[in-house]
């Protein structure tokens, strides 16, 4: 096997992602670093010469698979599942534990896994507060990334759940996350927070956005909660906590827990 690998800026991959999912399909990973302006794409080929082809029509480069691929990448990547109370599982593989869901997240997802503090605290958080919701509660998932809050929240029971992110490639690999794990009746669309306009109340919103949006968008996202309902925010420094929290006070958003990781923080709220 073969592997064509290229480094590109995001304007390149935009003009050309397109064809490039024409040509690969799911074989095509596209992995982002926080604070680096390129992008690496990856594709995996059966054959020498399509690898050499997506080099001739792309740039890039080819390298040779070895034979024993897959004890390599299982060695560099394994990692024991991330436990979220007693009821979810998440690793880059399907656990044999029983008694809890399972998501499998590729470590190759390029917007989160479950190991980053934010969104570790956040799926903590939701597991708590959603125990005991019941009956048809939904969810929303602001900045969704890999949907992995989204894909968690219907293991935990919510009946319809709806992720939105600005970046197309989020929503691309949030709809692969939620196929490879067999999770219907969640939807993902690229659109933008500030003009969000649900269909109906929601029950929980989760909003993992920069402080400056999040700010932004409170009275917006007060207006759609349910009554009661929960908002549980995170991509918070701590910097910036004091102002949050004061926003969500004049918004009428009862703070009822706050974590605590290095630089960030993660927290919940009722109305």
């Amino acid at each position: 096997m073969y592997l064509w690998r290229k480094l590109a800026t995001p304007k390149w991959l935009g003009s050309c992602e397109e064809k490039l999912h024409a040509r690969a399909g799911q074989r095509l990973v596209v992995v982002e670093r926080p604070g680096r302006k390129s992008v690496a794409l990856e594709v995996v080929c059966p054959s020498g010469r399509e690898a050499r082809r997506l080099a001739r029509d792309f740039g890039g480069r080819v390298e040779t698979i070895p034979r024993d691929w897959r004890m390599r990448f299982a060695r560099a990547q394994k990692r024991p599942p991330l436990r979220i109370g007693r009821r979810l599982l998440i690793g880059s593989v399907r656990s044999p534990r029983g008694g809890a869901a399972n998501l499998v997240i590729p470590a190759g997802a390029a917007f989160g896994t479950g190991e980053h503090a934010t969104t570790a605290m956040t799926l903590r958080i939701l597991e708590r507060i959603t125990r005991p919701l019941k009956g048809h509660w939904s969810f929303a998932d602001l900045g969704t990334g890999s949907g992995i809050l989204a894909l968690a929240a219907r293991a935990f029971g919510a009946k319809t759940v709806v992720g939105i992110d600005n970046d197309p490639r989020a929503i691309f690999t949030a709809r692969a996350n939620a196929r490879l794990n067999r999770v219907s009746r969640a939807r993902f669309q690229t659109g933008d927070v500030r003009r969000w306009q649900p269909k109906g109340r929601i029950e929980v919103v989760a909003a993992n956005l920069y402080s400056e949006l999040l700010i932004e968008t409170l009275p917006r996202l007060t207006r759609y909660l349910a009554a009661p309902g929960w908002i549980v925010a995170s991509g918070i420094m701590r910097s910036q906590e004091r102002e949050v929290l004061k926003a969500l006070r004049v918004n009428g958003i009862q703070v009822l827990e706050v974590r605590r990781r290095g630089k960030w923080i993660a927290l919940s709220g009722k109305v």
